[in-house]
């Protein structure tokens, strides 16, 4: 949500960024909201001039009562509850009109980093670089679930028995290994410095809409029925709305936190063939990177958080590159987004393991989330990124780590999560 006072002062500004992501429809709130404004400050006004009315004339009645004029203190009285009634009408007025303008406000975009590419959709974003060689070997390497079924890895059968499309069951050393990275993954951020958590899987519904947008909160979350609470579709949902209503002394940030949670998405639209297996799930578990910090520090932290996901890639031999969300392609609360691809040798192409986003203020003024400073209260800046998602990740390793005699890499890493196995040795 941005500042109201930049529609006040700089319509444009917010219009011209409403162009830039393809969103001309929401064009007429930044008028709605504006006219409203005006009529919601212009009645503030005559509210306040009304109260002062009354302290007035409150006081004149007890004057008329003392020099014994009960008439006039009659009609003051008279005067003092019409004004009330008055009062009362305007803070309905209020209220209905503070209520439309955030309803509006909630819908139109945050203010893109001038460094973003313009463009209607991810087909447009652009790639930024390259880490190590993308390799296709001259030997089959077969769809990740007959990867996996060679070592009597993945029970997708009983999963739809028990729980429909989307689900899985992980044995063996496949659950081992997907259980493994996750290990990893903490302690790999662990040691970069960061604050290890393990968060609230259900949240309220005013954190659900304080930390994502409208559309976002319909095609991912699941909600609990007949409960204010929601499934987190990610831990960055319960890590920033840990901070709700908070006033963060300044010389605290920034905070910068590690999570691991499971992870439940709608996952809403048609997916191709590629996406099947564990490709797009309903249910996951992930490690997350959240950095709550100082609105000038969030570009620095934005650059950290990204690389953290390549070298963490790295170390398990995949390559990856990154890719520059372009304005099309961003959720309405995001300032920057890039997207960590892999690498697929099979596909012969990458794709998406981890995104990383510099929200700005949005999710700030959202929460009411806030900095005591020396100059007063101000907002934080809130940045997210995946470290790692398996099981979707599972796929990038065993592509990647797939030798010709059928067997899969361990890279070093993970050995010692894997009781010391240097390699996956095929049963089927």
């Amino acid at each position: 949500m941005i500042d109201i006072k930049l529609i006040r002062e700089n319509p444009e500004i917010v219009k011209e960024n409403i162009k830039k992501k393809f969103q001309d429809e929401k064009l007429v709130l930044v008028d709605e909201v504006l006219q409203m404004d005006k009529e919601y400050r212009a009645a503030k006004t005559k509210g306040d001039s009304l109260r002062g009315e009354v302290n007035k004339t409150s006081k004149q009645i007890g004057m008329f009562m003392r020099e014994g004029k009960k008439e006039d203190a009659e009609k003051a009285k008279a005067r003092v509850k019409e004004i009330n009634q008055e009062l009362q009408d305007l803070e309905v007025a209020e209220q209905k009109l503070e209520e439309e303008i955030k309803t509006r406000m909630m819908v139109i975009p945050n203010i893109i980093d001038p460094t973003v590419p313009i463009g209607k959709d991810d087909s447009e974003n652009v790639e930024i670089e390259k880490f190590g060689e993308p390799i296709i070997p001259d030997y089959e390497i077969p769809y990740h679930t007959d990867i996996i079924a060679t070592f009597d890895g993945l029970d997708l059968d009983s999963a739809g028995r028990t729980s429909g499309n989307g689900f899985y069951y992980l044995k063996g050393d496949v659950a081992r290994l997907h259980s493994s990275i996750l290990a990893y993954a903490r302690d790999f951020m662990i040691n970069r410095g960061f604050t290890y958590f393990i968060p609230p899987f259900m949240i309220h519904g005013d954190v659900v809409k304080g930390v994502m947008s409208f559309k976002e909160m319909e095609n991912m979350m699941y909600k609990i029925e007949g409960e204010d609470l929601y499934l987190i579709g990610t831990s960055e949902h319960s890590m920033v709305g840990r901070f709700i209503n908070q006033l963060i002394p300044q010389k605290e940030l920034p905070y910068a936190l590690t999570s691991y949670s499971p992870c439940f998405r709608k996952e809403v639209g048609a997916h191709g063939i590629e996406e099947r297996g564990l490709y797009r799930v309903h249910q996951f578990e992930k490690q997350e990177m959240v950095v709550v910090c100082e609105p000038e520090d969030s570009k620095k932290w934005y650059d950290i958080l990204w690389k953290n996901t390549v070298d963490f890639f790295r170390t398990l031999d995949i390559p990856v590159r990154t890719l520059e969300c372009c304005s099309g392609d961003l959720a309405d609360l995001k300032v920057k987004s890039c997207d960590v691809e892999a690498w697929s040798p099979r596909q012969k192409k990458y794709f998406e393991v981890g995104s990383c986003s510099n929200l700005g203020d949005a999710q700030a003024r959202r929460l009411n989330i806030r900095i005591r400073g020396e100059k007063g209260n101000y907002f934080p800046h809130t940045l997210n990124n995946t470290v790692v998602a398996p099981p979707r990740m599972l796929i990038a390793f065993f592509e990647n780590n797939l030798q010709a005699d059928g067997t899969v890499k361990i890279p070093e890493p993970l050995r010692p999560y894997m009781g010391g196995q240097e390699k996956l040795v095929p049963t089927k």
